[in-house]
């Protein structure tokens, strides 16, 4: 395995893994949390609600017990792309192939414990890929406008930043473009910044500090503001079992969902240039409090509580990125794909494969154009 191999399957199963540990604590707050589980969470757990089935009958999802949710679902769906392609993906790739993946092809869905398409296993807000670009025609370049601005588009896009690894910039260019199919706002910022610092943490001197200033760098308006806050916050606090209350007291004032999760506030999750998802602000603070541990980044996630899966899920992949394989404990590893049915280690080297594919062709497109510039030089 080569360190570009090593470190992809760092990012996927180490997003995997936390998405599973993540999926049992979402919706809830740490006090909440710690009382359910009589102290901090610090591996695999059952459900928070023993009745999962009848708990949400929106969302019958039986999430613990190791069940990877939505969000390595997704990302193994864009993988699929991914290696269909063979290339930088577009928002038409959405439509023309991630899409028909969503709706045509039955695989096993750990929260339904049943073989089924991915669609039925979906969200409100994920299910609008379907709904707008299969049912509606839309133009995938602007599909995302009209849905609710959160994650979803972000929660998938570890791939964007490993086909582009060490180009932060080339990943947050595709993963805007990707995103457009399925978000708009700050969702679809979010998704760029997260896809540049997985691209960044894929680099071999990267670091946490790295990391963050490419976030800052490239990040807008209020997706800006609130990493910076979050950030800033998080490297005054000695850890994240003292420091949950703190992290999210910095991105509050950024927050649209409002205090309690389950019942957003009025003006919750429409467009803004002030505002930010929260969870990739709160996940690079866990990466920070942590100082680039995994184990420390996911859990510190989990506890948090509310989107816990998804701000385990991207903090879990820029801590697998920048450690690799060998940062992803083992047991997590092997309980979490025994859970689940699936290998969760199968992505990192399929996408590490696509990447290299993905660099000669963009050095050869690099070296015809070099030779277009030096013929356009010579004189006339």
């Amino acid at each position: 395995m080569d360190l570009l191999e090593d470190k992809a399957t760092g990012a996927l199963a180490g997003a995997a893994v936390a998405d599973a540990l993540g999926g049992a604590a979402e919706g809830n707050t740490p006090e909440a949390i710690r009382e359910r589980y009589d102290g901090f969470v610090e591996g695999i757990v059952p459900p928070f609600n023993e009745d999962w089935r009848h708990a949400r009958p929106i969302a019958p999802y039986h999430k613990g017990d190791g069940h990877v949710t939505d969000d390595t679902l997704m990302t193994t769906a864009l993988v699929r792309v991914y290696d269909t392609v063979r290339d930088h993906l577009d928002a038409h790739a959405v439509a023309e192939h991630l899409v028909p993946l969503l709706m045509g092809e039955r695989r096993w869905i750990p929260e339904l414990e049943t073989e089924t398409i991915l669609l039925h296993r979906l969200f409100l807000a994920e299910k609008w890929l379907v709904a707008r670009l299969h049912y509606g025609h839309v133009d995938p370049r602007s599909a995302g406008v009209g849905n609710i601005v959160n994650c979803g588009a972000a929660m998938y896009a570890a791939p964007i930043g490993i086909a582009n690894a060490g180009s932060p910039d080339g990943a947050y260019t595709e993963a805007i473009d990707v995103a457009g199919a399925h978000q708009s706002s700050y969702g679809r910022e979010a998704a760029g910044v997260y896809a540049a610092c997985v691209a960044e943490a894929m680099r071999p001197e990267a670091s946490v500090s790295s990391v963050v200033e490419v976030a800052l760098r490239l990040a807008k308006d209020g997706t800006r503001d609130a990493i910076d806050a979050v950030v800033g916050a998080a490297s005054t606090l000695p850890d994240w079992r003292s420091s949950l209350a703190g992290l999210r007291a910095a991105v509050e004032p950024f927050d649209t969902v409002g205090p309690n999760y389950r019942e957003p506030a009025r003006d919750a999750r429409i467009p803004s240039r002030t505002k930010s998802i929260e969870e990739l602000p709160v996940a690079l603070g866990m990466l920070v409090v942590a100082g680039g541990d995994y184990r420390e980044t996911v859990l510190g996630s989990v506890n948090y509580g509310r989107d816990s899966d998804s701000i385990a899920v991207m903090g879990g992949s820029i801590a697998g990125a920048l450690g690799g394989r060998g940062v992803v404990p083992d047991e997590w590893v092997t309980d979490v794909g025994e859970a689940s049915r699936m290998d969760v280690t199968a992505t990192g080297p399929t996408m590490a494969a696509v990447a290299k594919e993905i660099w000669a062709k963009d050095r050869e497109r690099f070296d015809r154009r070099a030779a277009l510039f030096d013929s356009l030089g010579k004189a006339a």
